[in-house]
């Protein structure tokens, strides 16, 4: 449902996360919105303390927020650290949420993630299948998290009639990235790895599983600009998903990249090591019945993307 306009001109506007991929293209995008736009680094505030962050919401006094703090990783880190992935975004997300409550806050956005939805929900996903069946067993730890999130923001929205929504974006890339092999997502992951085998003219790059898994991707500033429409416009108890609409298998996004970074060696597969959800692409239709279309392209973005790589001291 398209809600009440709120207008975010002159707000106090808090960017959850700011120095993250997400929360910086959101700081980006509230440019352009004549807005104040408040951050807060770990070093000013703990965000899984709940009586510092509720002293500096009380301080602060934000008229919205942007929930876009979490810990984030992939396979690997997920499968590496489960108790730090479920508490530190549960901390993290209840105490804003609960904050945003008490200090009166206007409006809220939460964050989620894709893999909040079923190993093997309908594809496209619709917002609907949330909680219709088993979560993908390598980010469960995550997703829960996520999960309770979206759930929370529906509890104070119910309970105490906050204007609290979420939103659920697909996979993420673009400025910021995180190109470190042991903790990345796997788009800035095979960047990393095809520039660095034509680096040293190595023969071959190696993938996990099959290549078969298909994966719906979406620059970050275009899901920065989908926030932000979704805060202006959007006032509801469900959340939006906020994709692309269109998915690559993985095998042929690592064409992509080889292509894009100039790679011309063969492409190998540990099939030792797993797959994940055999396909994840998210219906955006509900998204975009209230007019928001993604306006970056893949390829454009991967090669923007290859460019601030070789700017950055891993190139």
């Amino acid at each position: 449902m398209i809600g009440k306009p709120f207008d975010l001109t002159g707000k106090r506007v808090f960017v959850a996360g700011h120095r993250g991929m997400v929360g910086s293209a959101i700081v980006r995008r509230l440019a352009a919105e004549n807005c104040q736009v408040l951050t807060a680094g770990r070093g000013e505030l703990d965000l899984k303390d709940q009586s510092a962050t509720r002293r500096w919401f009380d301080d602060q006094q934000p008229d919205a927020v942007f929930l876009a703090a979490a810990k984030v990783g992939g396979i690997l880190a997920n499968d590496s650290y489960p108790a730090d992935f479920l508490y530190d975004n549960l901390m993290i997300e209840a105490n804003i949420i609960e904050a945003a409550d008490r200090s009166d806050v206007a409006k809220l956005l939460f964050l989620g993630s894709s893999c909040i939805y079923p190993k093997f929900a309908e594809q496209p996903i619709v917002e609907g299948a949330l909680l219709t069946g088993s979560l993908e067993p390598t980010n469960e730890w995550y997703a829960i998290a996520k999960i309770a999130g979206i759930k929370l923001a529906q509890a104070y929205r119910r309970q105490h009639g906050r204007d609290f929504i979420s939103a659920m974006p697909t996979n993420l890339y673009g400025p910021g990235d995180n190109f470190d092999l042991a903790s990345s997502h796997v788009l800035p992951a095979l960047i990393r790895k095809a520039h660095d085998a034509k680096k040293t003219n190595a023969d071959a790059i190696e993938i996990w599983g099959t290549g078969t898994p298909r994966r719906e991707f979406l620059h970050v500033d275009d899901l920065a600009d989908a926030c932000v429409f979704l805060m202006k416009t959007y006032s509801d108890d469900e959340h939006v998903n906020a994709g692309s609409g269109d998915d690559i298998a993985i095998i042929d996004l690592v064409r992509l990249v080889a292509e894009v970074v100039g790679f011309e060696g063969e492409i190998t597969h540990d099939l030792t090591k797993p797959d994940g959800t055999p396909r994840k692409l998210m219906s955006g239709d509900k998204l975009a019945a209230m007019g928001w279309a993604p306006r970056i392209g893949l390829k454009e973005g991967v090669q923007a993307v290859y460019q601030t790589f070789l700017a950055s001291p891993l190139a």
